[in-house]
């Protein structure tokens, strides 16, 4: 929700200190974080460290539904007898895993997709920040918009759909009281000139609420 990314390398020092598993949750991760869009183990060098990978059909696969646990032989087989959203949900539509797959496949051929996520995010987050909004996180494409009251989250996110951009005001309880913010998710299939577009509008917007000189 922040735009930030976890302390993966302490994490899996802690857990080979004390001898423990590290299971970790990218659905904010899976096809856009790291080189190949591995996830944040591929960005933090530490894929042979992590045990447990659980994530997302339905964000930047493409998917819409449906997600994955990978990990040990032992544990899969575990899950697969033992756990109730598992043993208690109905098969994927072929469509999403057929979707799905595809996604991974472009994924697996080419680290394309993956690096102009990185160009395209850093786009966004330098051109806002050098407009003067504040932008939580550092380098993920979630780029929270830092606004702090939640009705000019409403105001301000209303106002950018009649600029032709659709973004969401977050506020409590959703996230901490005084945290109110847009949440803005740059995709791959944004162009440069879609980006310069949203940042334009949020600096019109921006100055009618007086967020921005």
């Amino acid at each position: 929700m922040d735009g930030d990314v976890a302390p993966l390398r302490g994490i899996c020092d802690l857990a080979e200190r004390y001898g423990a598993m590290v299971f970790i949750d990218e659905c904010h991760a899976t096809g856009f974080l790291g080189p190949r869009g591995r996830g944040t183990d591929e960005l933090l060098g530490v894929t042979d460290r992590v045990q447990i990978v659980n994530s997302t059909l339905g964000k930047a696969l493409g998917g819409a539904a449906g997600g994955y646990t990978v990990g040990p032989k032992l544990l899969i087989d575990l899950l697969r007898q033992r756990s109730r959203p598992y043993l208690f949900s109905n098969a994927l539509p072929p469509p999403v895993v057929g979707c799905a797959t595809r996604a991974v496949e472009l994924l697996l051929a080419s680290n394309e997709i993956a690096q102009s996520m990185t160009a395209k995010t850093m786009r966004f987050r330098n051109k806002m920040t050098q407009a003067g909004f504040t932008i939580a996180g550092s380098s993920h494409p979630i780029c929270p918009v830092m606004l702090g009251d939640a009705r000019l989250a409403s105001l301000m996110a209303d106002d950018m759909l009649k600029h032709g951009i659709y973004v969401i005001g977050f506020s409590y309880p959703v996230v901490p009281k005084g945290k109110a913010r847009i949440r803005v998710q740059i995709s791959a299939a944004h162009t440069d000139d879609d980006i310069d577009h949203c940042v334009d509008a949020f600096i019109q917007t921006g100055r009618k609420h007086g967020v921005v000189s």
